[in-house]
């Protein structure tokens, strides 16, 4: 007779996981909305700005700067889902998710200006934010991969 020795998940995996699939599952519905042309939901995430010119903006991006935005969103989700389910592929999930943040943010931060960018004031840098916070979620799926604890 063979004992299997199952190890308990940590609690801050739980919180962690938990709290990343909540920030991700939003920046998924963001994505949606922002597809699907809800000029009701943009102009309630954005007031001041015109969501017409935000639209004609959107449909400037080049295709790499889409599917960077759309592989950040997706995968971003996918990874902190799979952390919940104590998966090693978290770890890469989170790293593509990291891929597409910098092939988005880097269009916008050099390409044209954003409509009512002035408007928005420190709200520019939130991309920063979310990249930090992508960095650290990647951080943590290695460490708990290292340390045994996504399998």
């Amino acid at each position: 007779m063979q004992d299997t020795v199952q190890s308990r998940t940590p609690m801050h995996l739980w919180i962690v996981g938990g709290l990343a699939t909540l920030w991700n599952a939003f920046g998924a519905y963001d994505y949606w909305m922002t597809r699907a042309r809800d000029t009701e939901y943009l102009a309630s995430m954005m007031p001041g700005v015109d969501p017409g010119a935000f639209l004609a903006y959107l449909n400037g991006y080049p295709i790499w700067a889409q599917f960077g935005w759309g592989l950040g969103v997706w995968m971003g989700l996918l990874g902190s889902i799979l952390l919940l389910l104590r998966s090693r592929w978290a770890f890469h999930a989170f790293a593509l998710s990291l891929v597409g943040m910098v092939l988005s943010f880097t269009y916008v931060f050099t390409g044209p200006p954003m409509p009512g960018e002035e408007a928005i004031g420190a709200m520019k840098y939130f991309p920063l934010v979310i990249v930090a916070i992508g960095v650290a979620l990647l951080y943590y799926a290695h460490r708990q991969r290292r340390n045994g604890v996504l399998r």
